[in-house]
């Protein structure tokens, strides 16, 4: 996507008089990297990191020129929050829930089984508290969050076999990360944290019986329909999907007002347009898989979802007990999705109910 620097700049996405041509034209160019966690321009996650690259050059007029690498082709995936709070890349775009092992309240910052939507998240994150948090949780791995893009509502998952009560996931197979994982390993499941680009040959392969991303917009283009027809929903273990940008604390602390002002505003635009853009593409892709490529889309038993319920509330319970920063985390957050949750059942659900008829 080509982003026209005056386009932005006159549409008054930022204040006038930030960035002034005098100060751009005397500044020296910064060549950063960032590493990401997703194959080449992978629709949703992949895009938003090329879009935070692109519009980070452009308000900067030229600037801050940024390589986008793919996961494995700097680091791999999963070491993407490594490699920038050690200086191997200035940028990185990821998601939070992969650090649950180095520090498990990261999962808050991109979706808890059963937790806020998309909506409410970035209510949370904005407005709610959750930013000072996050930025507190990350300081000791040397990096700064942002929300850096957004795959909306994610569905439950591929499956190659029906789901037609709790004992059909019992020994499952499935990819499944963060606290989601969890909470399919209490129901008997097996979880796996395979690698995105690995999904689909693990499923051929018979690695897999089963595996989650997001939703329809980006799953359509791992090709895990051809292998697994069955797309199940919703997806209690990931209401949510908050990609991240994070930037290393030395070049960010190094960094004057106008480049933080430019990567903050870049990481807020993306946040912002990843969630609209995966909405339309959520829609098309769903009507395609349906349509042309016969996948049939099943709802989880009840007995599934209530005993995913109840588990997921002790896994929450028991993570808040971890350290200090994953109390504070917890408490924030519950206590937000509380507060939210009457107006969202009057607000949302009221009217799409009412839609509906």
């Amino acid at each position: 996507m080509s982003i026209n620097r005056r386009k932005i700049l006159g549409g008054g996405l930022l204040a006038a008089g930030t960035i002034a041509a005098p100060s751009v034209a005397r500044a020296q160019t910064l060549k950063w990297r960032m590493v990401t966690s997703w194959p080449k321009r992978l629709p949703g996650p992949g895009m938003s990191a090329e879009r935070v690259a692109e519009r980070i050059t452009a308000l900067s007029g030229g600037r801050i020129q940024i390589t986008v690498h793919a996961a494995g082709e700097v680091v791999p995936a999963f070491e993407v929050l490594d490699a920038v709070g050690g200086g191997v890349a200035e940028l990185g775009h990821t998601a939070a829930f992969y650090w649950q092992g180095k520090q498990p309240a990261a999962a808050f910052y991109t979706t808890v089984p059963f937790g806020l939507t998309p909506q409410e998240h970035v209510a949370w994150v904005d407005a709610g508290g959750g930013q000072a948090l996050w930025d507190e949780l990350y300081a000791p791995f040397g990096v700064k969050p942002f929300m850096g893009g957004n795959t909306g509502v994610c569905m439950g998952g591929w499956f190659r076999k029906d789901v037609k009560s709790l004992d059909d996931v019992k020994g499952l197979k499935i990819r499944s990360l963060g606290l989601g994982g969890e909470v399919y390993r209490r129901l008997g499941a097996t979880p796996q944290t395979t690698p995105v680009g690995e999904m689909l040959t693990s499923m051929q392969s018979g690695l897999l019986d089963a595996a989650e991303f997001v939703g329809p917009g980006t799953d359509i283009a791992l090709g895990l329909y051809r292998v697994a027809p069955l797309y199940y929903g919703p997806g209690f273990n990931k209401p949510n999907g908050t990609g991240e940008c994070i930037v290393s604390l030395k070049a960010w602390n190094a960094a004057d007002t106008e480049t933080k002002a430019i990567i903050s505003h870049a990481c807020a635009v993306e946040a912002n347009y990843a969630l609209s853009e995966m909405e339309r593409l959520n829609a098309e892709a769903l009507s395609s898989l349906v349509t042309k490529n016969n996948v049939q889309v099943r709802a989880f038993p009840s007995d599934v979802v209530g005993a995913a319920r109840r588990e997921a509330a002790a896994v929450l319970a028991e993570l808040s007990l971890r350290s200090e920063i994953a109390k504070k985390i917890h408490e924030s957050y519950v206590g937000f999705r509380e507060r939210t949750a009457p107006w969202s059942r009057i607000s949302i659900k009221g009217v799409l109910d009412a839609r509906d008829g």
